[in-house]
């Protein structure tokens, strides 16, 4: 590349080839670039048009930004891709897209049902719900603390089984249910200091809040759970179809939501509103 102008040419140029030494592998998820000056002389740049170049790449989410002593320019991780057309665990999930997945059991109990609990279980406020509380782990890192209510009475004894792995294959293997359909309710919030440190990002980063209510082949509500996850670490799929019913071609494929970029919540305390609500669906 040839010692350029800083025009926007030169930017182009200096962000294909970044993001071309990451795609071969070059610059490896989680590696930090280096320097400005080394990087600048590297492509032949000028630091000036590094910095724009740097600067379009983390709009996009190939780079993240780290400041403050130790910090730098870091080739972004691989994002989980979460399809809202089905009914999938956090750990297939993983699997299926080349993750290691794992998870640490944060807490686990019986607790009573408050109103939203028991209106989504339907049961009565005050009924025992079985509460299990994890992290869940791609590659060995924090992606989403997992908060998930089972109605104690349909489910008695869970506790007495491991629950590092798949609830859902548990509750089909030892009670006969599996996931049917599910109500998903979906917003972007700000990480507190506990989900902060618990998921190892900055004070105030967006998180994706997922609230569920998974039902059985019978319509029946078994499990309510609050999700948080990373947003820098996920994207969503949304299948829609056309007016009359069939997929267009655009739509067929599926529309991605990059979440790496919401705005975060304002000082003032004023909600970030509602990505949007979905409804998934397993067949079997």
């Amino acid at each position: 590349m040839s010692r350029d102008q800083g025009d926007e040419t030169a930017v182009d140029a200096a962000r294909r080839a970044i993001l071309a030494l990451i795609s071969t592998g070059e610059l490896e998820p989680g590696r930090r670039l280096g320097s400005e000056r080394e990087l600048s002389a590297r492509l032949g740049v000028s630091r000036a048009t590094l910095r724009q170049a740097l600067g379009a790449l983390a709009d996009l989410g190939a780079v993240r930004r780290v400041p403050g002593r130790g910090g730098g320019t870091f080739v972004s991780k691989p994002k989980v891709e979460r399809d809202l057309s089905s009914v999938v665990g956090v750990p297939a999930l993983l699997r299926e897209q080349g993750f290691t997945a794992g998870s640490r059991v944060v807490g686990a109990g019986m607790v009573a049902a408050d109103e939203p609990t028991a209106a989504a279980l339907a049961v009565e406020p005050g009924d025992l719900v079985t509460e299990i509380v994890r992290i869940r782990l791609a590659d060995g890192e924090p992606l989403s603390l997992e908060n998930a209510r089972f109605p104690s009475l349909r489910f008695p004894n869970l506790l007495e089984f491991p629950l590092g792995g798949s609830i859902y294959d548990l509750l089909a293997e030892r009670y006969g249910v599996r996931p049917v359909e599910a109500i998903e309710s979906i917003e972007a919030v700000p990480a507190g200091p506990h989900e902060a440190a618990v998921l190892d990002v900055a004070l105030g980063i967006p998180l994706l809040a997922i609230a569920r209510t998974t039902f059985d082949a019978s319509g029946r509500p078994f499990e309510f759970s609050h999700d948080l996850f990373r947003a820098d670490r996920t994207r969503i799929l949304v299948r829609t179809q056309g007016a009359a019913g069939t997929a267009d071609s655009a739509r067929a494929r599926g529309r991605l939501i990059d979440l790496n970029h919401m705005p975060r919540r304002a000082s003032g305390g004023v909600p970030v509103p509602p990505v949007m609500p979905g409804v998934s669906d397993m067949s079997g």
